[in-house]
């Protein structure tokens, strides 16, 4: 594995004559080793919580992706991933929530998933369309402690990764809070609306550090 390169990204910024650009991860190989470790602003200490991403793949077939991955020393707190029959899904520690939506394809897609633990209402957003609610984990604590990398599943702590699980595509603009967003809060940032940032993960100064063959390339919006 290659030495890790700490990048102190900025997520999206102005260019000299007035453009939009931002920087986006590119995952081109279906590898054991590619991933990108993410530097919270906050312990992930959660009673609810919205994270968002856009992300595009041309994986298919009966294949797992792994879209997000954080975990604490003993147990996956939150995953979030592309299933075998191509629902999205999430898991807090435990079986998790699926949601059959359309799939995720060679265009990028604005995905958000939702949780309280009070209510335990959980919805997903594709494109600032939402999901049903579905009742998961109520009561529930996301854990502390823990690590948070893009493109490969963890069985163990920041190791013993599966390559036919692994994320081939992009995946940029990937902000978290601590808080259940209002719905329209997520269909304007899907619009590309200027939203408050994520106080757990904002892209435009989260710590990225690169591990393996990932590009980091930035492109005018």
């Amino acid at each position: 594995m290659s030495p890790a390169v700490t990048l102190f990204l900025i997520g999206v910024s102005m260019a000299l004559a007035g453009s939009v650009t931002i920087k986006t991860l590119v995952f081109s190989t279906e590898t054991n080793i590619n991933y990108v470790e993410m530097i919270p602003q906050k312990n992930l200490n959660l009673r609810s919580f919205t994270l968002c991403m856009r992300v595009a793949t041309e994986l298919s077939g009966r294949r797992e992706v792994i879209l997000f991955a954080y975990r604490t020393r003993n147990h996956d707190e939150l995953h979030v991933w592309r299933e075998l029959d191509g629902r999205l899904s999430f898991y807090l520690a435990g079986g998790g929530v699926l949601f059959k939506v359309p799939e995720l394809g060679a265009l990028q897609t604005h995905l958000c998933i939702t949780w309280d633990s009070t209510s335990g209402l959980a919805a997903l957003f594709l494109d600032g369309k939402r999901s049903l609610s579905k009742i998961y984990r109520r009561g529930h604590t996301v854990r502390a402690g823990g690590r948070v990398i893009l493109g490969q599943d963890p069985d163990s702590f920041l190791g013993d990764f599966d390559s036919d699980q692994s994320f081939v595509g992009e995946i940029f603009d990937v902000n978290m809070w601590d808080t259940v967003l209002a719905d329209s809060v997520i269909q304007g940032m899907f619009a590309g609306k200027r939203e408050p940032r994520g106080n757990v993960f904002d892209w435009e100064s989260t710590e990225l550090r690169i591990n393996g063959d990932v590009k980091v390339v930035t492109r005018e919006l």
